[in-house]
């Protein structure tokens, strides 16, 4: 598990933009940049970001990388790019997507501070269910002679 590269304390959620050194706060961060060690990264590696339909990008939003949300914990749950470029070709994906309620759903889960609570009260609604099983059936497709249902 990787740690605060400034206060070597908290899991870092952040990424300076300049260096790219994880931080866990805005303290760190200020600390951080009150130092002279923060240096423009020679070759900066080119961040995967996810398309979004232009109904959900704002301009204030900034391009995140597969770094900046998985831990080496969590290594396993990265999802193959073959298996994210079949999601967004996916027309029965694309149909369930076309409902605004399921839209705000998933911006209200994105947005909420705390997203456990907020993934499990949309869990609760059968159109993000149906969505969740969308995704499910193109990333981890049923095999032949398994009946278990998603």
């Amino acid at each position: 598990m990787q740690l605060c590269g400034v206060c070597s304390e908290q899991i870092p959620k952040y990424r300076c933009p300049t260096c790219r050194i994880r931080y866990c706060s805005l303290g760190c961060f200020k600390k951080h940049k009150s130092e002279d060690s923060c240096q423009q990264v020679k070759e900066p590696a080119p961040p995967v970001t996810t398309p979004l339909p232009d109904a959900c990008q704002s301009s204030a939003d900034q391009p995140w990388t597969v770094d900046d949300l998985l831990d080496e914990d969590s290594e396993s749950d990265r999802v193959p790019l073959q298996k994210l470029r079949q999601l967004g070709e996916s027309e029965a994906l694309m149909s369930v997507l076309q409902n605004p309620h399921l839209r705000e759903l998933l911006m209200t889960v994105d947005s909420a501070e705390d997203k456990a609570k907020a993934m499990k009260k949309a869990m609760q609604e059968p159109l993000f269910v149906e969505f969740a099983d969308q995704c499910l059936k193109i990333i981890e497709p049923k095999e032949e002679g398994n009946e278990e249902a998603y």
